[in-house]
């Protein structure tokens, strides 16, 4: 093995992504970083004792581009003996269904089909390519988004049964890799254009941030997504203990006690609304959350809405989330 496919054994080891007899689905679009991802796995897998098959998504955006992407894992799964599952999408239909971004309609519909594909055929776990500069991107893309402090945390390794073995890996180590040892693969020409709010920040700004403070970027966010993580641990747990000793602010029968809340600091009250927000899968942001701060220091019979179809309404002591049909 050359060092970054030891580096890349390394980091599944100490942070337990790949476990013995682990049937693993790898995520290949084509692109420099899946295809260096697929490279890393077919190298450590002897010593990993795991099983492989490859997933693709043609979401059907780019016509004939999307259909060779397709192709190319296609024949590359072939060459190297592995199984690869293939799902089509009219993405652009379900973007006009759901009202959603292009980028955020593929996301679910990307994640959707991982879910079943291993239900279906008993696969454990699904590893996607994400290195250190996605995670840099999606830090700075939350950071515009407006999110809390525990959103800096930026991409997980490890999130149930999605794992990220590439996260500590550089782009430029990356590209060297693939030099090195002669694997092609696509480049997605949309990447290039500055449409998306991701590529923007990746074409664009983070150039930019680089130009003026020379590599001191990527380490700075890096730092500032493990302190947010760390953040993000320490919250879990101050809440689970906190609803254990205060039942009402757990969501239970859709409700949340409104003199229990009224106790607590407005950050308490904040992220107690966010979980209850998650858990009846409605949109979480700064003016949703505002808008419960408010209702709380409102008076009984009030409502406010939180998204399209989410209502919540003082009554009976209570803060009833009550789902619009």
């Amino acid at each position: 093995m050359n060092l970054l496919e030891k580096k890349f054994l390394e980091q599944i080891r100490i942070r337990q992504l790949v476990d013995y007899g682990d049937r693993v689905l790898v995520a290949v679009s084509g692109g420099p970083d899946s295809m260096a991802m697929l490279s890393l796995f077919c190298a450590v897998k002897p010593l990993l004792r795991c099983d492989l098959a490859v997933v693709h998504c043609n979401f059907q955006l780019r016509g004939a581009e999307s259909d060779a992407d397709e192709c190319f894992v296609r024949n590359h799964s072939l060459l190297l003996g592995l199984e690869c599952f293939v799902e089509r999408f009219d993405t652009l239909r379900f973007v006009g269904e759901w009202r959603k971004s292009v980028e955020e309609t593929a996301r679910i519909l990307r994640y959707a089909f991982f879910e079943q594909l291993m239900l279906e055929r008993c696969y454990t776990k699904i590893a996607t390519g994400h290195h250190v500069n996605d995670n840099v991107e999606t830090i700075l893309f939350n950071l515009f988004r407006g999110v809390s402090l525990p959103g800096l945390r930026g991409i997980r390794a490890r999130n149930g049964k999605i794992i990220r073995p590439m996260l500590l890996l550089h782009k430029d180590e990356i590209e060297v890799y693939l030099l090195q040892k002669g694997i092609p693969s696509r480049t997605d020409a949309s990447n290039v254009a500055n449409d998306y709010d991701r590529n923007f920040i990746r074409n664009r700004v983070i150039p930019l941030i680089e130009e003026r403070f020379a590599h001191k970027l990527l380490p700075s966010l890096r730092r500032l997504s493990e302190q947010a993580g760390e953040l993000e641990e320490f919250l879990e747990l101050y809440f689970e203990n906190l609803c254990e000793r205060e039942p009402g602010l757990s969501l239970v029968d859709g409700k949340l006690d409104v003199r229990a809340l009224q106790q607590l600091t407005v950050f308490e009250q904040k992220e107690l609304f966010k979980r209850a927000l998650r858990d009846m899968e409605a949109p979480v942001d700064s003016q949703a959350l505002q808008k419960l701060v408010d209702l709380l220091a409102s008076q009984p019979g009030k409502m406010v809405m939180a998204g399209r179809q989410l209502r919540i309404l003082w009554k009976d002591g209570s803060l009833w989330f009550l789902r619009e049909p």
